[in-house]
């Protein structure tokens, strides 16, 4: 296909664009794995439909405002990856949109002022948990008024209460011989919201033979900002990430999206000075349940009862790191029943910020996503994403517990409880 992309001018990321857009030959397998696509049928809010504006945005032929209503609607799950037979990098092709973009688009002031809030604050623990409290306690009053869907949907993923995040040592020493040392990504928004999670994660990681490293240097991973398309931000975040973690032999992750967000950093850099330390530190980070996968995991006595588990695939973790086997192997070598609920592949409407943004769209996801796990008649939710762990529960009457919380339980010889 002869293309007028022009390269010149967009640089590093006109020829990813220009690579993604001409993979695509527009065979339709992407679509009954779209999550915007099942729920709305509209080929524009598909991803062939989506790589088509985009196409015609970066050759002139369509307006930017013309098309942004679709792509904005676009979760950037990467389904469709996993199920293109062509190979195409739609991740790679909307991220790099977004961040070329985002200086071209109108914004209204409201909307750009609610974009600078979240850019500027869920990034950062100690800026978001005063206005966490603050919310949690609003809840019980703001939660039966009639208020606009914009203002409803982040009072509905509001947790009930918050847990106190307790200091973090410099390093966590590993139980009986030591198999490998790594660096904790310990996050930023998940901290606030479920600081057990990263609790968890030490101590599955301990019982398995391997030093933690609780960096204090370290920062948010910058995946809220790039998939905004706020690069400045991004990058500098992921600056300071690439000197924490510069001598560690891996980044373990427990966040789906922050995982991603990490093996991400070369497309912040590209053609840039620190591209290829980028590329370096990209390459060392390891979702938390790859590293015991590979490492051979120790596992937990077996739980007292009989349990079922409904594993939910977080998208960034299934789609945009290929990860499924490693987490249910983990729960089955702990005496777990695994289940698999219908339509494992859609996305659950978190997405980052989606939910906010979209609150719609999200909520049919989201319960479409709670009525799946429901009907596979498990006692529990296991997933490997705080966003997929907050979305979830607001609409499911089950327990929802990350991997690594439940697998801490096991260890420490209780019941798994919501």
């Amino acid at each position: 296909m002869q293309h007028q992309i022009p390269l010149e001018e967009l640089g590093p990321k006109g020829q990813v664009m220009a690579h993604a857009v001409e993979a695509c030959v527009h065979c339709g397998f992407c679509l009954p794995t779209c999550p915007t696509y099942v729920v709305l049928q509209e080929e524009m809010d598909s991803p062939r439909g989506r790589i088509f504006l985009m196409k015609e945005v970066l050759e002139g032929s369509l307006p930017l405002e013309e098309a942004l209503p679709f792509l904005d609607r676009c979760l950037a799950c990467q389904a469709c990856v996993t199920a293109c037979p062509s190979g195409v990098p739609y991740g790679e092709l909307i991220a790099t949109f977004r961040l070329w973009s985002e200086d071209k688009r109108h914004r209204y002031p409201l909307e750009r002022a609610y974009r600078l809030a979240l850019l500027r604050t869920l990034p950062y623990p100690g800026r978001f948990r005063p206005l966490l409290e603050l919310g949690v306690r609003l809840k019980p009053l703001l939660k039966p008024l009639p208020l606009p869907k914009a203002l409803k949907a982040p009072i509905t993923l509001l947790p009930d209460r918050l847990e106190k995040e307790e200091p973090y040592q410099e390093v966590y020493p590993a139980k009986g011989e030591r198999r490998a040392r790594v660096g904790l990504l310990l996050g930023c928004a998940q901290r606030v919201l479920r600081p057990s999670i990263n609790r968890a994660t030490i101590k599955v990681l301990q019982e398995n033979g391997v030093e933690v490293l609780a960096l204090k240097e370290q920062v948010c991973c910058g995946a809220l900002n790039l998939h905004a398309g706020d690069e400045e931000g991004a990058r500098a975040l992921a600056r300071r990430n690439l000197e924490a973690f510069r001598d560690v032999d891996y980044v373990i992750t427990n966040a789906a999206g922050c995982g991603s967000g990490m093996k991400e950093y070369p497309l912040l850099f590209l053609g840039q000075p620190e591209e290829e330390a980028a590329r370096r530190l990209a390459a060392k980070v390891k979702d938390l349940s790859v590293i015991l996968d590979e490492l051979g995991f120790l596992p937990p006595p077996p739980p007292r009862r009989p349990l079922k588990v409904a594993y939910h695939d977080a998208c960034h973790l299934a789609h945009a790191q290929g990860v499924r086997e490693a987490p249910r192997n983990l729960l089955r070598a702990a005496g777990l029943e695994v289940l698999e609920p219908r339509e494992w592949e859609l996305c659950c409407g978190s997405a980052g910020t989606y939910n906010l943004f979209q609150p719609d769209l999200a909520e049919a996801l989201g319960r479409r996503k709670a009525e799946n796990l429901k009907a596979t008649g498990a006692d529990l939710v296991a997933t490997g994403n705080i966003g997929c762990l907050t979305q979830i529960q607001a609409y499911l009457d089950l327990p929802v517990l990350h991997t690594a919380e439940l697998l801490a339980l096991l260890y420490e010889g209780k019941e798994p409880q919501a």
